[in-house]
Parts: C-alpha cells; structure tokens; sequence
C-alpha cells in the first residue's frame, strides 16, 4: 500500500489561506499526514474516482471523508458531490461542505444532493482552526461509517 492509499481525508479547497489554516488545525490533532488536498473539482473527481493523474490509485481504497468547497474552479462544489452520489460505488463516502457560502440556496442544494454536514467557515482564525479540528476528530475517530 503507498502512501497515496493511506489517506483519510481528502480536502477539495482551491483557497492556498484555508488550505494552510485547514492543514494546522490537522496537525495540532495528528491528522495532517492524512489528507490529501486537490484545488479544483476536476481534480477532486480525478481522485475519488482513480482517473487522470491519480489512475494509479487503488479506487478500493477511499478517503473516510471528503471536505468540500463550492466555489471551486473547473467543476463546481455541488456538481462534484452530484457525480459522488450518482456513482453506487461512491454514494456512503461522507462529504462535508466546508464553505464560505451562507445562501439558502447552496445549502438546500447541498442537502437534496445528500452531503452529510453542511459548514461555513467561520472568519475568524481561531474559531475556524477549532471547527476544523473538530471536524477531523469526528469524521475519523468517532463517525461509524457503513463497511
């Protein structure tokens, strides 16, 4: 298994400030050499679904969760989460909105698309390290995925 396989949480975020801010906030809980980060959608589904790039993967191995931007280049946010829910072999992975977006209509999009949790993040510094930190925690040591 290479170290590609091993990883936990896939953060799809095009912002260089949150991911860095995301990154930190794994590290102080021991998660950051879990995640993989990928910049736009297309990529995003490049990776969940071992194509392009990543068609070297094993497609059997899959992150525990995925945090999700909207406002991402290529392909959108809630165009990725609608190709993960469409595909049988990755409708259960759990995905989180993590976005700057508070309109109604996103997060209603979000949830008829099934995303599991919808976040925004929090301007602040702090608050935004401790949500992401608390998001890690839960996704990976307390949530019960389906086998």
């Amino acid at each position: 298994m290479n170290e590609m396989d091993m990883i936990e949480i896939l953060l799809v975020e095009d912002s260089l400030e949150d991911v860095e801010i995301t990154l930190r906030a794994f590290k102080k809980q021991n998660l950051a050499n879990k995640v993989h980060v990928v910049e736009d959608g297309e990529e995003a589904l490049d990776y969940i679904f071992a194509k392009g790039k990543y068609k070297d993967r094993d497609f059997n191995i899959k992150p525990k969760v995925i945090l999700l931007d909207l406002k991402l280049p290529k392909v959108s946010g809630l165009e990725v989460l609608r190709e993960i829910r469409a595909d049988d072999r990755t409708k259960l992975l759990p995905v989180v909105v993590l976005t700057s977006s508070q309109e109604e209509k996103d997060i209603a999009a979000s949830y008829r698309l099934g995303v599991n949790s919808y976040i925004t993040k929090p301007v602040d510094f702090k608050k935004f390290l401790d949500t992401v930190s608390e998001l890690g925690m839960y996704w990976l040591l307390l949530n019960k995925p389906p086998v």
